[in-house]
């Protein structure tokens, strides 16, 4: 199979400047490299060259200005792809298509891009007419896509993100305490209890109101310290009128706020055992944000918020916290004086929240359940090469996924078949 991705023009690709969609990228590529030629398309970065091969992988780059159209003219030059997965721009299929008639087009959806303010119906229409394939990361973004457009019932499947375990060192383990202990010493934050949050700073990810539950924390724990990491926009770490707001509003808590600025990906599973308890204080409907996988591989416990798809990898009191009063700062405060109040229960949820990631999570997973929607679009790209009916589906399609077993006490609920891919018409096809 001649495999293509075409990444977002917003970072480049490999993730050398963060970003949910190419770190995720950077773990399934190495996976499905092994089998076909993948070939990878990102915006053009002033540190990388324009085209390159690494292990197998060939990278082409192009400039963010009219960036439709310089992938469209790679794709009429280079040769054919048998499959192109778009991330993230369900606006780019028509351009790619006319561009690649031959290619199967599959589309993978990060966040609510079929929003009737980002998409008409008759560009939505067209996209799932022309692509194989929908893959969202949450049932709550695939929601968001059939709810509008039902057509697309039978295309659309969740496949859920997962990390590289091997650069996560859980907490509890002797290594992890290691680590922990230096990454506090060095921030002076020895004999702390610390509240972590990482992601962008922006008021739909809500860390003004862990700010505004530091008061409420610190009158039960008044060594407890939270440490907000992150920028603006990913590797941009200019204020803009809500960083400086956040600045202002932690000043008179002094030295129990402190920000890091933006962390380098690289960086993040070892800034991960800096904490005590993480939060995700996010107040948009969140897609599913990968901090979620991080923070369970990463062995520390975590309180989370019921908005979008947060509630589908974080299940209440089994595996951390998730808020229902997701804008109260007291609840929050509420919740981080709970965990630093049972150690014991705080580490169950960490360990199960371990086991997870391992069963469900890691990225060789990611890239199985990839390749099963590579290869059904693969098999309708030959048979339309050779005008043969493509094979029927075998009913021992699961044997291609990963074996799914986790051995905890009382499994949470959203273990089961969805977690791979959802089936439901299958069985109605039968």
């Amino acid at each position: 199979m001649n495999l293509a991705f075409v990444c977002t023009e917003k970072l480049p690709s490999p993730a050398i400047k963060g970003g949910a969609i190419q770190m995720m990228i950077d773990g399934v590529s190495p996976f499905l490299s092994e089998n076909y030629n993948l070939t990878i398309f990102s915006v053009s970065d002033p540190s990388l060259p324009t085209t390159e091969e690494i292990d197998q992988i060939k990278y082409i780059r192009v400039p963010r200005a009219n960036y439709y159209y310089h992938v469209a003219s790679h794709l009429t030059k280079e040769e054919p792809f048998d499959v192109i997965h778009v991330f993230n721009r369900p606006k780019a299929i028509p351009i790619y298509k006319a561009a690649s008639p031959e290619s199967q087009f599959v589309l993978s959806l990060h966040n609510e891009m079929f929003a009737e303010h980002k998409l008409s119906d008759e560009e939505g229409k067209q996209v799932v007419e022309t692509v194989s394939s929908i893959m969202t990361v949450s049932e709550y973004i695939r929601r968001t896509v059939i709810l509008r457009f039902p057509e697309a019932t039978e295309k659309t499947h969740v496949v859920y993100s997962g990390v590289d375990l091997k650069q996560f060192e859980p907490k509890w383990t002797k290594r992890g305490q290691e680590i922990s202990s230096y990454l506090k010493q060095k921030n002076n934050l020895s004999g702390k209890k610390v509240i972590l949050f990482i992601g962008r700073l922006s008021k739909t990810k809500g860390p003004h109101l862990l700010i505004q539950a530091m008061p409420h924390v610190l009158k039960k724990y008044p060594d407890a310290v939270l440490v907000i990491c992150g920028g603006k926009w990913f590797s941009d770490n200019r204020p803009n009128k809500y960083v400086k707001m956040l600045h202002k509003m932690a000043e008179p808590l002094g030295e129990h706020v402190r920000f890091t600025q933006y962390v380098p990906h690289d960086q993040i599973p070892s800034s991960f055992l800096l904490g005590d308890v993480f939060v995700c204080s996010s107040q948009w409907q969140e897609p599913l944000a990968r901090v979620h996988y991080e923070a369970m591989a990463a062995g520390v416990p975590l309180i989370t918020t019921k908005r979008g798809g947060n509630a589908e990898v974080i299940t209440h009191m089994h595996n951390g916290v998730v808020l229902k009063n997701y804008s109260n700062p007291a609840n929050f405060a509420n919740a981080i004086c709970d965990l630093f109040s049972h150690p014991d229960q705080a580490l169950e949820f960490s360990l199960n929240g371990r086991k997870i990631v391992e069963a469900n999570h890691q990225y060789f997973h990611v890239a199985q359940r990839l390749e099963t929607i590579y290869l059904k679009a693969y098999a309708v790209h030959l048979s339309r090469q050779t005008n043969e009916p493509p094979i029927e589906e075998s009913k021992d399609e699961a044997a291609l996924q990963p074996n799914i077993e986790i051995e905890i006490e009382k499994p949470p609920k959203f273990i089961h078949e969805r977690w791979i891919v959802d089936r439901s018409y299958k069985k109605r096809k039968r």
